[in-house]
């Protein structure tokens, strides 16, 4: 099941693989293992994660999955790391709020983050400063709008970590 998270493998080329190696194993039941300890595994990570740096960058996007348009949000800190990503079908305060909230369990409040000008995101951040201080929290999130947050800087921050790379370096190996 690892191989199958971890790199670009179909199940009957680990059915294969487990052949090799002397375990009969049949493609749905490695499809059941992933549907059932993905999420187990998953959530393992999010738990040993590292929490991520005081100063984020968040953006949302306009993408195409299987055919059909979808807004991407995704956070990373200033040394280009994922934190946090969203797909969703709508761009509104509700799904910024979500998002936030996600990212800020799994990773702390951060000091400071860089968005583009887009209202519902400023009006969540401030909605989680107002909420940190009624938990009389010393630390206010600092926001920083950017006109222009170009997705470009985004994206080489994360090519820069391989969080890509790794992907496509797994997919040139088949």
């Amino acid at each position: 099941m690892f191989f199958h998270l971890r790199y670009a493998v179909s199940y009957r080329d680990l059915e294969e693989i487990m052949a090799e190696r002397g375990v009969e194993i049949d493609h749905a039941t490695l499809n059941r293992w992933v549907v059932k300890y993905a999420p187990l595994l998953a959530q393992r990570a999010r738990e040993k994660k590292r929490s991520g740096g005081s100063s984020w960058r968040m953006d949302e996007t306009y993408i195409k999955v299987k055919g059909k348009w979808t807004y991407f949000y995704r956070a990373i800190d200033k040394s280009g790391q994922p934190l946090e990503f969203m797909r969703s079908e709508r761009r509104d305060g509700a799904t910024a709020k979500k998002f936030f909230r996600r990212a800020i369990a799994s990773n702390g409040v951060p000091e400071k983050v860089v968005i583009d000008k887009s209202g519902s995101n400023l009006m969540e951040l401030k909605w989680a400063n107002v909420m940190l201080q009624f938990s009389r929290s010393n630390s206010l999130i600092k926001i920083l709008q950017v006109k222009y947050l170009r997705l470009r800087d985004c994206n080489l921050l994360l090519n820069r970590s391989g969080f890509h790379s790794r992907r496509r370096r797994a997919r040139s190996l088949k």
